[in-house]
């Protein structure tokens, strides 16, 4: 049983991955992509694209270590 939650877990850790590469994709390449795509990206594309994915994650690294500092404060003063 113990075995069976751990990769219903891991399996479900993995989808939330996927699922939150797929948004990154997907908003990241609506603001950075102005024009028909082609076999390389236009001036400024891949630098947008890049820059906007970095600060998706570095804003979601953020927020992810505030909750897990709240739920670490809240445990502490159960």
């Amino acid at each position: 049983q113990k075995d069976l939650n751990e990769f219903l877990e891991r399996q479900q850790l993995q989808a939330r991955i996927s699922e939150r590469v797929h948004s990154f994709t997907a908003m990241c390449w609506d603001k950075c992509i102005t024009g028909t795509p082609s076999t390389r990206f236009a001036r400024g594309e891949e630098s947008c694209l890049t820059n906007c994915v970095d600060r998706f994650m570095d804003t979601s690294l953020f927020m992810v270590n505030q909750i897990d500092q709240q739920q670490k404060a809240a445990t502490l003063t159960q």
